[in-house]
């Protein structure tokens, strides 16, 4: 099985239906993605396929053969932090930290599906990222930064 995960590709040789999380994490060491329930309640576990935030932990490996995998350690470029990375930072969203992969995935999806979203929206397409510290006001302040940066170039 070939899959591309944040723009490399590796020649796996893994059974169809195991969960998407697993290979990344047990077969390439992409451990920025994380477990947390099992059953895509958490967003513990969120990446984008072909830019579509996905919870990993229900997505079978053959799912995701020919389709391109961006984890949270692919979403800046280099060195580079992506927007909603550098908005969580100047923020301070973090306290665990344990879903903090999840969350900026699940943003950066939102973003580039809605420029300019509005505290529903955040809400909505946030609330199925679970947040054990409840930085949830941080969150939506950070996602509406982020926004901002983005429209400003």
């Amino acid at each position: 099985m070939r899959l591309t995960v944040n723009g490399t590709e590796h020649e796996l040789d893994v059974e169809p239906d195991m969960p998407l999380l697993w290979v990344l994490r047990d077969e390439l060491g992409v451990t920025g993605v994380k477990y947390g329930c099992g059953i895509a309640q958490c967003g513990a576990c969120t990446v984008h396929l072909d830019g579509m935030a996905m919870r990993a932990c229900q997505v079978p490996a053959a799912a995701a053969e020919g389709a391109e995998v961006l984890t949270i350690e692919g979403l800046g470029g280099g060195d580079a932090l992506h927007a909603v990375q550098r908005a969580w930072i100047d923020e301070q969203v973090a306290q665990c930290g344990y879903c903090q992969a999840g969350q900026i995935l699940q943003a950066a999806w939102l973003l580039e599906t809605s420029p300019a979203p509005s505290d529903e929206e955040i809400d909505r397409v946030m609330s199925g990222n679970l947040c054990r510290c409840g930085t949830y006001p941080r969150i939506r302040a950070a996602i509406h930064a982020a926004a901002a940066a983005l429209r400003e170039g």
